[in-house]
């Protein structure tokens, strides 16, 4: 059988605006870069082009408050480069051999060039967005029947010892539902309520959160959470707090994102019993999730600093910025954390064998509650969203948060062309929006995912993506 080759690959970068701030952790969000890879595979079936996408986000791969946005966009876009090159290289006998091997690959340039493993390996995953994409067409097939009829060579042995011998089809949910709960984010600087809206966008799109939920039916929030300012932070949770309480209803529920604001398990724990002696918030914290990575990443999996199993009671914590290299949610767990996230930036493989490792150990104790979360990075259409979502389903995540549609306008970025294909291929995720636009589609808080995982990883149709207008890189 002929291997897996990339014979072909390029970049695609273009500039999109947000329709609203979005104030996450140090810095606030208007302008992003956005790429696509595409790239042609040769697979045993003949050549096949997959695709990938994302935005260039910065200040969340590298919180360094001195570095400058154009500088860590530079850095993304050069493990992007980096990965394309290498992986134009590579030969393998199956998805999960080549991504191993590009893997391997990127994290021994990556420690020469001082970038850390989660940025590293944003470019890894981007090449295995698309070659999965790519490999899925040549079998006219989809993710979750190529998991379960075991045609990605998974050897889950060697990301997590104790997986050897079993399948991930053993492990994944066999059936998986046609909706996730959309777990709306609640930036740091967005306005509660409608009389709170400084600006008006006049879209035909809701700005508060009050407007939100009444417009999509919103069960599951996110919430943003300073603790570098706990004063401003309580003030601000009783005030959301607050609106959940009457504009939620039956099976509200939040999880609360602490941005690795917090500098020690003793500020987090001081700041949880300052939430417990609240009155106003009390009574909502049977309605809490967990929380995702409150500690810096530089102390959060240190066996000292980040020791959790000392706080008796605490509530559910997981990781999310700490997950960058293959051993760190094993890490995690052993600290107390109770789980991790769940982003395709991170890696698909990746993804697959911690929810595998998660459902295994679940099984063993059942006692224990462990978690894979569903996280954004202000994901959009017409690409990124809609792999991130197959793949979430595919997993068995069903709350997921979401922010790409609230913070930008649905698919009005892109091409009418564009729109309209993405518009046909998935009537159930995308609806026209008052504007003219599609816009995703969220019904009493869910959103749908049945066309998405039928296709071979979520996009479905061919894009045509040489109408978008930007750079245009060739990668090896």
């Amino acid at each position: 059988m002929s291997p897996l080759a990339i014979t072909s690959a390029e970049l695609i970068r273009t500039e999109i605006r947000t329709r609203l701030p979005f104030k996450y952790g140090i810095t606030t969000m208007v302008d992003v870069p956005h790429v696509f890879l595409r790239i042609r595979v040769s697979t045993p079936a003949g050549l096949f082009t997959g695709i990938s996408g994302d935005h260039l986000p910065p200040k969340w791969f590298t919180k360094d408050p001195g570095r400058s946005v154009s500088a860590e966009i530079d850095d993304m876009v050069a493990v992007i480069t980096h990965a394309g090159s290498v992986a134009s290289e590579i030969r393998a006998p199956s998805v999960f051999r080549f991504w191993r091997e590009l893997w391997d690959a990127q994290a021994g340039w990556a420690r020469e060039h001082d970038h850390p493993p989660l940025l590293a390996h944003f470019g890894t995953s981007l090449v295995e967005r698309a070659l999965l994409d790519a490999v899925a067409r040549s079998q006219d097939s989809n993710l979750q029947q190529l998991i379960h009829g075991n045609q990605l060579g998974l050897s889950l042995g060697e990301l997590h010892p104790e997986l050897a011998g079993l399948a991930a089809g053993q492990l994944l949910p066999r059936e998986i539902g046609e909706t996730v709960l959309c777990r709306h984010t609640v930036g740091l600087a967005d306005p509660l309520r409608d009389a709170e809206i400084a600006d008006a966008v006049n879209d035909g799109l809701p700005q508060s959160l009050e407007a939100s939920i009444r417009r999509y039916g919103l069960r599951h929030f996110k919430i943003k959470v300073d603790g570098l300012a706990p004063d401003v932070a309580l003030e601000r949770l009783r005030a959301v707090l607050a609106v959940l309480a009457a504009e939620a209803g039956p099976g509200m529920a939040f999880s609360l994102d602490g941005n690795e604001s917090f500098p020690s398990v003793a500020a987090l724990r001081e700041f949880w019993q300052r939430l417990e002696g609240e009155p106003a918030i009390r009574p909502m914290l049977p309605h809490l999730l967990f929380v995702e990575q409150p500690l810096s990443r530089a102390i959060a999996l240190d066996p000292v600093q980040g020791d959790l199993r000392t706080w008796p009671g605490r509530p559910p914590l997981i990781i999310d910025e700490s997950d960058g290299d293959l051993g760190d949610l094993e890490r995690a767990l052993e600290l107390g954390y109770a789980g991790t996230s769940h982003k395709n930036c991170k890696g698909v493989c990746k993804g697959i064998a911690h929810a595998c490792l998660l459902a295994q150990r679940q099984a063993a104790r059942p006692d224990e509650r462990l978690i894979l979360s569903g996280e954004d990075l202000c994901t959009i259409g017409p690409v990124a969203l809609l792999q991130d979502l197959a793949v979430q389903a595919v997993l068995g995540v069903r709350s997921v948060e979401r922010n790409g549609h609230h913070y930008f306008a649905g698919l009005s970025p892109w091409p009418l062309e564009i729109q309209q294909a993405v518009q046909a291929n998935h009537p159930d995720l995308y609806e026209p929006a008052i504007s003219g636009w599609p816009t995703l589609r969220i019904r009493e808080g869910r959103i749908s995912t049945a066309s998405l995982v039928r296709a071979p990883l979520g996009v479905g149709g061919e894009l045509p993506l040489d109408r978008i207008a930007g750079s245009v890189i060739s990668l090896g």
